[in-house]
């Protein structure tokens, strides 16, 4: 269900599973609750993560340290990095997906023209193997759904989110890769690789990630 990455004083950071609910449903404990229920203690969410989605979540261990963070990400200073594979190539490499977002059908998002309060999102995209193409996506706001619609929007559905047009693969193919912020006066930075999916094995993201493993900024490693 999940791996600890770190368990600080204040809060702890996990990898979720891909597939793994954050709340619990159907009466079995989401992530949220079991890890709760393993660590013993009442904790925090600070931010989520789709059911399909895998990866870094920060769970806050006191109600003052969810506070902080919880001003933290109303100001956008909770640096987050997304890895993503779709199955087609996008008509430009890199730029950004930005506009409203709406509720559609069958508990879908949709993106609008209009921005008055939009959802922002960086992208850069690599060949990964032949037919695949591996997204490194940086969200610049906090809507729900937003990096599916972003990347379907772009008619490169994530590979196994099907809510959106992705195929039948054996996972969605969307990973919280990394977080950076700044939490008491203290520099935090934290990665995780995903630890499941044919298409996120080490083999074949290696070679990928090896050349920006802590990316500055979102600009992509220059190798072929």
């Amino acid at each position: 269900m999940y791996q600890i990455v770190a368990n600080e004083p204040e809060f702890v950071v996990i990898n979720k599973a891909a597939g793994v609910h954050f709340h619990s449903q159907d009466g079995h404990a989401g992530v949220a609750a079991q890890l709760a229920l393993d660590l013993g203690m009442d904790l925090y969410p600070v931010h989520r993560l789709d059911t399909i989605t895998s990866g870094l979540l920060i769970f806050a261990k006191t109600l003052l340290a969810a506070q902080q963070f919880g001003e933290l990400f109303s100001q956008h200073q909770v640096q987050k990095y997304y890895l993503a594979i779709a199955g087609s190539k996008p008509v430009k490499k890199q730029g950004s997906v930005i506009g409203d977002m709406a509720k559609s059908r069958r508990s879908q998002y949709k993106l609008l023209r209009t921005k008055e309060n939009p959802a922002i999102t960086q992208f850069f995209s690599q060949s990964l193997v032949s037919g695949k193409r591996l997204y490194l996506l940086k969200p610049l706001s906090g809507k729900t759904h937003q990096l599916r619609v972003a990347l379907a929007s772009l008619a490169v559905p994530i590979l196994g989110d099907k809510l959106y047009g992705g195929d039948d693969s054996d996972r969605g193919y969307l990973h919280a890769w990394q977080l950076r912020f700044c939490f008491n006066g203290r520099d935090c930075q934290f990665a995780a690789l995903p630890t499941s999916g044919e298409w996120f094995s080490e083999e074949v993201l290696t070679p990928v990630l090896t050349p920006w493993q802590v990316p500055e900024a979102l600009s992509w490693p220059k190798h072929k």
